[in-house]
């Protein structure tokens, strides 16, 4: 079972109205501080990514039950020009945009569960999911 709530990604507030919704839900679902914290940058990587790369997209946030567990995932979709090397942006350390080069690595090391898919041409699919302990 989930319940999804969306936001659409254009502007720079619309990076912090999906923070917003991440942190709401997670304290719904019962997640302590740290881990609000944890999920909202990560939040806040992926709605930045979006706007910088992509130009358009959205962040909707899953909440999740499966077997008694709770969690909640993050979907971060869009139609931008999409990730010719993944494994390269998955790199520490790693930025096209001058950034420190935390974004996805960050993302992933944050949440209990990371999928990507991208190719050039077809935007980029990421789901980041963190369980409620």
């Amino acid at each position: 079972m989930s319940i999804q709530s969306c936001v659409t990604i254009i502007n720079e507030w619309d990076i912090v109205a999906a923070r917003q919704l991440g942190r709401n839900v997670a304290k719904e679902l019962g997640f302590g501080i740290v881990d609000q914290a944890r999920i909202t940058t990560a939040i806040s990587e992926l709605a930045r990514n979006i706007f910088l790369y992509a130009g358009k997209g959205q962040i909707c946030i899953d909440k999740l039950n499966e077997g008694g567990k709770v969690g909640l995932a993050i979907n971060a979709t869009d139609n931008g020009p999409g990730i010719s090397d993944i494994r390269q942006v998955m790199e520490d350390g790693f930025s096209t945009s001058g950034g420190l080069g935390a974004g996805l690595p960050g993302v992933k090391r944050l949440m209990d569960q990371f999928d990507i898919e991208s190719s050039p041409g077809d935007g980029t699919k990421i789901k980041a999911t963190k369980w409620l302990r």
